[in-house]
C-alpha cells in the first residue's frame, strides 16, 4: 500500500520546482517512486567531487536532504503541514570518482511531528555508498511561509 498522501505525482515537475535550489545546482533528478520508496539521481562530476577526486561527503548528504524531504512532504497535506529536516546524519562507505549515485528514501517513522527517513545512496553498479538517516520536523504549512 503505497504512503504518498498526494496523487498523480510528477516526478519531472517536482524535478523542475527544485531549479536554482542546492538540489537543481547539485543536478538532482528524481527518477523513481515506488509505494514506500522515493529515488533520485545525482553526477559525480565536478560539482560534487572533493578536491581528491572523490564524491564530496557532503554533496552525499545534500542528496540525502533533498530526496528525503522531498519523500517527507509527499506524505503530508500541503496545505496543512510542511515536512523541514531536523537532523541528519552519514556514514560514507565507498568512494565514487565519476557517474552517478542514486538515493532511495523509505520512512522508518511517519509521526504527527516527526518523520524518520533512512537515505541509502549507491553507485550504478548498486554498490552503498552512503547510508543516511534523516529526521523531520512536521510543522503546520502557516510557519513555513517565506512571508
Amino acid at each position: 500500500m503505497a504512503i504518498w498522501r498526494q496523487t498523480n505525482i510528477d516526478l519531472d515537475k517536482i524535478t523542475a520546482a527544485q531549479e536554482g535550489t542546492m538540489g537543481g545546482i547539485l543536478g538532482i533528478t528524481l527518477v523513481s517512486i515506488g509505494d514506500d520508496t522515493l529515488t533520485a539521481r545525482m553526477p559525480v562530476d565536478h560539482r560534487t567531487l572533493q578536491p581528491h577526486g572523490r564524491l564530496h561527503g557532503g554533496a552525499s548528504v545534500a542528496l540525502a536532504e533533498t530526496v528525503g524531504s522531498i519523500a517527507a512532504n509527499l506524505v503530508l497535506d500541503s496545505n496543512e503541514s510542511v515536512g523541514v529536516g531536523l537532523e541528519i546524519n552519514a556514514n560514507h562507505v565507498r568512494p565514487v570518482k565519476e557517474g552517478f549515485v542514486f538515493g532511495t528514501a523509505k520512512a522508518e517513522a511517519l509521526g504527527r511531528t516527526t518523520q524518520i527517513w533512512t537515505i541509502r545512496i549507491t553507485d550504478e553498479e548498486d554498490r552503498l555508498v552512503c547510508l543516511s538517516r534523516f529526521t523531520v520536523a512536521v510543522i503546520p504549512a502557516k510557519r513555513a511561509s517565506p512571508t
